[in-house]
């Protein structure tokens, strides 16, 4: 017959008796079980401090996420700013440049280009605004000012570029005009819708001016553009003719020698010939008119201060 006991020897020493102890097996399995609770609660204990320290790190990884999240949305704040004062620097800019131009200034208010009413969103509507209230309403705002910066530097691209346009322009449309004295000299003889003529004697237009200077002073171009004309031309003896474009067209006569070719291109200020006195005169000087739409007009309303280049 099985026994149902379990028995011990306890061995101390060599010199020491033996002892026995005898335990029933209902006293080992409970001593068992025993143990397994103790091992399992310790693993238990184990497992949560385990997981409390992780969710401790977790925290702390988050808060320092967060402070530097907020660092970083300060400087963004400071950055808008920064380009909040260079974008009005910019609109100045603009806005003189467009006089310049001959265009009117941006409105204010469009300028603004404002964002908002029905359908914006919100900071409510961001999925942070349950996290952290606070943190999104100040995420919206930065976010809000970007957006009207965005559309503000957008404007005035645009804007820049039609100003260039309308200056490349008004440039070509400035070169072209004819406005400088064509020689050294003094102004002998108006522009005259009727005049009595020195050598014929008789009243007749005379649709240009007459700058009176040494024979050989250089005659310059008024403006840009292309010689259409060069030789000899009835009573303006040695004569050239400039088309400007726009419309202008301006002549030189009595020269005594000529020094561009037909189809040159020349610019404001090139000397295109030299003061003679070919032609109907009675001494040297340079006759020149200036042309527009065909039609001659006074020369000296197109000079700037009599300037020369």
């Amino acid at each position: 017959m099985p026994r149902n006991s379990w028995t011990f020897l306890i061995i101390r020493g060599e010199d020491q008796p033996i002892r026995q102890v005898e335990v029933s097996r209902r006293t080992m399995r409970a001593a068992a079980a025993g143990a397994g609770s103790v091992v399992a609660t310790l693993l238990v204990l184990l497992v949560g401090v385990g997981f409390g320290g992780t969710a401790r790190y977790q925290a702390h990884t988050l808060a320092v996420r967060n402070d530097l999240l907020v660092e970083e949305l300060d400087q963004m704040r400071d950055k808008v700013s920064g380009l909040e004062g260079s974008l009005a620097q910019l609109s100045e800019t603009d806005r003189q440049m467009r006089v310049l131009a001959g265009l009117d200034p941006i409105d204010p208010e469009v300028l603004e280009v404002g964002i908002g009413g029905p359908g914006t969103a919100s900071p409510e509507s961001a999925p942070l605004f349950g996290v952290d209230a606070d943190l999104a309403r100040e995420t919206f705002a930065v976010s809000f000012d970007l957006n009207a910066l965005e559309r503000r530097a957008s404007l005035l691209e645009s804007s820049f570029s039609e100003t260039r346009d309308s200056l490349s322009a008004h440039r070509d449309l400035m070169l072209a005009t004819p406005s400088i004295l064509p020689t050294m000299g003094w102004l002998s003889s108006r522009f005259s819708r009727s005049r009595m003529h020195p050598v014929l004697h008789v009243a007749r237009p005379h649709e240009g001016i007459d700058l009176t200077a040494p024979e050989g002073t250089p005659i310059m171009a008024a403006a840009d553009g292309r010689v259409r004309f060069v030789g000899r031309k009835g009573q303006l003896g040695l004569a050239v003719e400039i088309d400007h474009g726009f419309g202008y067209v301006t002549r030189y006569g009595h020269a005594s020698k000529l020094l561009v070719r037909n189809g040159q291109r020349v610019t404001r200020g090139d000397v295109i010939a030299q003061v003679g006195k070919t032609g109907l005169v009675t001494s040297a000087h340079l006759h020149y008119e200036v042309l527009v739409g065909g039609q001659a007009v006074n020369p000296l309303n197109f000079v700037v201060d009599g300037a020369l280049p």
